[in-house]
This record gives C-alpha cells, sequence and structure tokens, in this order.
C-alpha cells in the first residue's frame, strides 16, 4: 500500500514511516494538517494515518475536508486521547478506524489491512504501463517480463509515475511524495533521478515524458 502519514511529532513520524517500509509500505510524510491535505489533493493513497493533535489544522478538519472534497482514501486516526467524545467525534469526521497511543507496529498494519478491505476501491495490486509492470507489495519491478533492480527512490519515483499515468505531475509534487514535506530536495535533483529511472526502465524515450516548465508525465 501507498499510505500518507500525517504526524506533527518528528520522531513519531520517523519511527511509522521507518517501521511501514520495512513491511514493503510506501510511505509519504506530512508534518501538519496542511500538508496532509495538499498531499491527497495531488496523490491518490491506499489509506491515511491521520494524527489528531497537529498544527494549523488538526486530524478532525483534514478527515472532514477529505470527506467533503468526496476523497473516500480510509482514514485511520492516531492519538494519545481515548476518551469516548474524541472517538466519536474522529469517526463522525469521517476516519475510519481510530488507535490509541502508545499502539503496537502489528496492530497498525492490521487495522490498515482491515480499513483497506472495507473501502470502496481495495489497494493497487499491480501497477502497469506498456510492458513495465510494477507491483507494490513484493516491491518488484518487471520489464518485458524481466526483473529490473531499482533504488528505494527510483522506486517511489516510478511508482509516483505509474499511479498518475497520463497525468502530469509537477517537480513539486513529486518532491513531496517521494522525499517528503520534511526534505530539502531541489527540482534539478528529480530531473536526476528521472534521467536514472530512464536508463533503466525506458532506455528509448517512450513512457516517461518531459513536461517542459512542469514536471514529467508517464505516458502508457
Amino acid at each position: 500500500m501507498w499510505i500518507l502519514v500525517a504526524e506533527d511529532e518528528t520522531s513519531m513520524g520517523s519511527l511509522l514511516k521507518q517501521g511501514l517500509e520495512e513491511h514493503n509500505q510506501t510511505v509519504t510524510l506530512a508534518r501538519d494538517g496542511e500538508e496532509a491535505l495538499a498531499a491527497v489533493a495531488s496523490t491518490s493513497f491506499d489509506a491515511v494515518v491521520l494524527d489528531v493533535m497537529m498544527p494549523r489544522v488538526d486530524g478532525f478538519e483534514v478527515a472532514r475536508r477529505m470527506r467533503a472534497a468526496k476523497n473516500h482514501t480510509p482514514i485511520l486516526m492516531l492519538t494519545a486521547r481515548d476518551a469516548a467524545d474524541d472517538i466519536v467525534k474522529g469517526l463522525d469526521a469521517g476516519a475510519d478506524d481510530y488507535l490509541v497511543k502508545p499502539f503496537l507496529l502489528n496492530v497498525l498494519l492490521a487495522r490498515l489491512r482491515a480499513i483497506s478491505r472495507r473501502a470502496a476501491h481495495a489497494p493497487v495490486k499491480e501497477l502497469r504501463a506498456d510492458d513495465l509492470c510494477l507491483n507494490p507489495a513484493s516491491r518488484e519491478v518487471r520489464k518485458g517480463g524481466v526483473k529490473i533492480a531499482l533504488t528505494p527512490t527510483e522506486f517511489r519515483l516510478l511508482e509516483v509515475l505509474m499511479r498518475r499515468a497520463n497525468r502530469a505531475v509537477s517537480r513539486t509534487a513529486i518532491i513531496e511524495a517521494v522525499w517528503g514535506f520534511d526534505e530539502d530536495v531541489e527540482s534539478n535533483t528529480v530531473d536526476v533521478y528521472i534521467k536514472l529511472l530512464r536508463d533503466k526502465v525506458d532506455r528509448k524515450g517512450r513512457l516517461i515524458q518531459t513536461v517542459r516548465g512542469f514536471g514529467y508525465i508517464l505516458r502508457d
């Protein structure tokens, strides 16, 4: 699954990202509610892990705005507050489940699997474009049936482009999805990784195309 983790505590966010990635999940980090809303507006995630107590826009409001915008991505709320009123408020705002801190990672993963099964659209099992195939669960990429070795960053970049096939993706959106909101990444870094990716999966230059002054598009 591709999961957005919205958590303002840096240490907690890093632990969640590391733990989920060790279980073959793709993770994008947002540091507050505004970043979370920007991320879900530009990227189709399989699930959102949403901390309640965040600056600028709290988790309740993020959930409400997502549902108001007809975004039905499953939401799992995290909080240190276990009062019944808070749980009811979170669920009424649009969350699918509620997990109180502290928690075990395997419980978080089980809850994510559960809300994804109940979602209107199941998590993507395989992405295809021409003879290129990406499996988010196994982290495998094949070109013409031949397995291609990608670095973690190259894999995330390809996944971003394939999930938005035939739609232009800005360099800013790529940076936020691949590196996260808390990384200081220059736009030319995206260009460098695009070249590395093309050398491995698109040497003929048919799939990954440049949108001048904006970003890139993967055409199926």
